[in-house]
């Protein structure tokens, strides 16, 4: 195995050359102890060549391999304050605390439920990349759920998702939801 970069070899052996890019954006061979082609000269990276400019010059690209984002370009995650409120038929106070319970045992990021017999409201942080995907997320929680924390049948009547920067400010302020104190699962 020769390092080299990706492709048809210039010196006319039809031979590829396996290639990986690590995070610094540097090609490594995969036998990186072989420096020359098998005719004893050195391979093109070792004799300067570079990958031709354009649209097929980047050698990742030409096999089909993805790019690498920058670091500054890549998706980060943030977290998201959700109050999710439910609603429906009448149901006994025993049954609703249950499944808030084990709700929030499922649910890790839980804060505190507040409940009632025919309505619930829900605090947490939610995760994700953006306020699309944390709406998304929470508009599926109770559904989801549902069967497996044994919830009751009610339907979704209110969402609020706000950034961290949003709610604290909110809390500095004098308003917005009070803190998630105490946490857990309390009557209202």
């Amino acid at each position: 195995m020769k390092r080299g970069r990706p492709g048809p070899s210039s010196r006319g052996t039809a031979e590829r050359t396996l290639v990986s890019v690590d995070t610094a954006g540097t090609a490594t061979g995969a036998d990186d102890r072989d420096t020359e082609d098998h005719h004893g000269e050195q391979g093109p990276a070792a004799a300067g060549d570079t990958a031709p400019a354009g649209p097929a010059g980047e050698a990742g690209r030409r096999l089909g391999t993805p790019r690498l984002q920058p670091p500054e370009e890549r998706p980060t995650s943030r977290l998201w304050h959700v109050t999710l409120s439910v609603s429906g038929p009448r149901t006994p106070l025993a049954e609703v605390r249950r499944g808030l319970e084990q709700l929030a045992h499922d649910h890790p990021f839980l804060l505190t439920s507040r409940y009632a017999v025919d309505h619930a409201e829900i605090r947490y942080w939610e995760e994700a990349r953006d306020l699309h995907d944390a709406a998304a997320l929470a508009l599926r929680l109770w559904g989801e759920h549902r069967s497996t924390a044994r919830l009751p049948p009610w339907e979704i009547v209110g969402l609020e998702v706000i950034d961290r920067t949003t709610y604290h400010q909110r809390l500095a302020e004098g308003y917005g939801p009070p803190p998630a104190v105490p946490i857990g699962v309390h009557p209202y």
